[in-house]
């Protein structure tokens, strides 16, 4: 299993950005351990929804709609880094971010596809 954790929360002002990373260990290195990973979110009273993935090879990645043209998923697989670069800062996009990986090519818009869950790292857009 991959083990994940989050860094780079914290409080900004609306319109603002930010720039969350997350680091996997484990079973990062072994040649059969290709995993696409992905971005999701949960704010407080509302279910954990799917904010961006990412492809094994970086070669293709996806994102709700309503962080399009505003966030940028990426990943260094030299350094097992994921990153999500978020741009014009909404109060709505207040929430704990979590990363996923699964094993295997594809990422997936759905959380039961991911097999390892980072604890989350706070992102607070104040108005």
């Amino acid at each position: 299993q991959v083990q994940l954790v989050e860094s780079g929360g914290g409080l900004v002002q609306a319109g603002g950005s930010l720039r969350v990373s997350c680091a996997a260990s484990g079973r990062t290195s072994s040649p059969y351990a290709t995993y696409a990973m992905a971005w999701f979110r949960q704010a407080p009273g509302k279910e954990r929804e799917f904010v961006a993935g990412i492809s094994w090879s970086g070669s293709f990645t996806g994102y709700a709609d309503s962080v399009k043209g505003r966030f940028t998923i990426s990943r260094d697989r030299a350094k097992n880094t994921l990153y999500l670069q978020m741009n014009s800062l909404k109060p709505e996009d207040t929430a704990l971010y979590y990363c996923a990986a699964r094993y295997g090519s594809n990422w997936y818009g759905s959380g039961d596809k991911y097999d390892s869950w980072g604890q989350g790292t706070q992102v607070t857009v104040s108005s």
